[in-house]
């Protein structure tokens, strides 16, 4: 059945942006998150969410001659993209997206896909060439500027295509079960630890437990 969100195409085959990231950094993860819609707070992800309700208001401004829009909605008919962008400034007609992150620069830069497909979806929507955007970390308070090369720009694009098998696929990818797993919030759902048959016998006998057992 045809998207009322993104004429062109199924909902099935739609990509968040934010999956990128996810995707980039665990593709387990992403699968948790976006397929099967597993969400849980910790420390990490409630100081994220607080930090992105400082720009997750539509809205737009004007600062030294740049027009600045906050929580922009963007999307991409060619690649199947829907999201939203934190903030987008305008140098002129030239968009520069910027990804609000609560925490430091990280050493693996999982951040720069999901940047980059704003860029993407931002071209098409503007016709304008989108070459660099930025991520600011609000616990340094600096930005790390990301240049949109061709590298990137087809790591985006296999990226999508693999989220979006695996959006079609009722498997999950395996876990990682290394240093990504600290401070991740879906620890207890991912469970990295055990195998993928334990974690289905423990997740299906938590599903039909009686009512008042513990």
């Amino acid at each position: 059945m045809e998207s009322t969100i993104l004429p062109g195409w199924d909902d099935r085959d739609i990509v968040m942006v934010s999956a990128l990231e996810h995707y980039a950094y665990c593709p387990r993860q992403c699968a948790l998150i976006h397929v099967e819609q597993t969400f849980t707070e910790n420390m990490y992800t409630l100081k994220g969410r607080f930090v992105h309700n400082l720009v997750d208001v539509e809205g737009m401004e004007m600062e030294g001659g740049v027009r600045i829009e906050r929580a922009l909605p963007i999307w991409s008919l060619r690649l199947g993209l829907i999201g939203k962008a934190d903030v987008v400034e305008f140098h002129g007609n030239v968009p520069y997206p910027v990804e609000y992150k609560h925490g430091p620069r990280r050493k693996h830069r999982h951040d720069d896909l999901q940047i980059c497909a704003q860029a993407m979806c931002l071209e098409e929507m503007t016709g304008k060439q989108v070459p660099r955007g930025a991520i600011y970390h609000h616990l340094s308070h600096r930005r790390r500027e990301v240049t949109f090369d061709s590298h990137l720009r087809e790591q985006v694009e296999a990226a999508i295509i693999q989220i979006r098998m695996m959006q079609h696929s009722n498997i999950l990818p395996p876990p990682a079960a290394d240093e990504r797993c600290r401070g991740c919030s879906l620890q207890d759902s991912c469970l990295p630890e055990i195998k993928e048959k334990g974690r289905l016998r423990m997740l299906l006998r938590e599903l039909f437990k009686p009512e008042g057992d513990t």
